[in-house]
């Protein structure tokens, strides 16, 4: 574990504004409503804004992160929508999901370490049943331009943190790709994600 990571991602969420609001992201909100619901799992959650979005609709909701205090306002923005997700905290291979587990899954701005990535997305694909949906969207490589001219719109600065549509066709070459796409977008989310930015959209059905 790096625990330099797993200490900012505390400290940001430590404070008490959301640090990327209370709202779900907007892409995962227009694909998630397009679903049939069942059982949705959500890496790298932070502070819950998606995954309390997916239980309010209905989902059964699992959620994990590194962090201790985006789990804590997790839960409080759970409570506070009368809803419940099962949010775990620690690094994947010390989580007890299983095999086929999920019906979807929605991997919103989960920038994974670089050298940990690809490796991870393969051990998240297994839990995910035949025939799920994978809900995706991140900063593209291209991305790096942007946050140099402003640094508010948010996003890694270590360019291999960031994806590009090979990786993505890569790691998910077992799926129908429904959407893939690279485009440049607004982005208004709490206090981190502000301005315009170059991210990936991908959409796809596990074969």
């Amino acid at each position: 574990m790096n625990n330099t990571l797993k200490e900012m991602w505390n400290s940001r969420y430590a404070q008490e504004e959301f640090a990327y609001g209370i709202e779900p992201n907007q892409y995962l909100k227009e694909q998630l409503e397009k679903l049939e619901v069942g059982s949705i799992l959500f890496p790298a959650e932070g502070e819950g804004r998606n995954a309390v979005f997916a239980a309010k609709l209905g989902w059964n909701v699992s959620a994990f992160d590194i962090s201790v205090e985006g789990k804590n306002k997790a839960l409080r923005l759970a409570e506070a929508n009368q809803v419940n997700i099962d949010y775990q905290v620690g690094e994947l291979e010390t989580l007890h999901y299983t095999s086929e587990q999920f019906d979807a899954m929605a991997l919103i701005f989960a920038h994974f370490p670089p050298e940990k990535k690809s490796q991870i997305h393969q051990t998240l694909i297994s839990y995910l049943r035949q025939g799920g949906i994978v809900i995706f969207e991140a900063f593209s490589k291209k991305h790096l331009e942007y946050v140099s001219k402003n640094e508010k719109v948010g996003g890694p600065k270590d360019i291999n943190a960031l994806f590009s549509l090979e990786e993505i066709r890569s790691d998910f070459k077992d799926f129908e790709i429904i959407t893939l796409e690279e485009k440049e977008i607004e982005l208004k989310e709490g206090l981190y994600h502000n301005g315009i930015g170059f991210v990936i959209r991908f959409v796809g059905r596990k074969k």
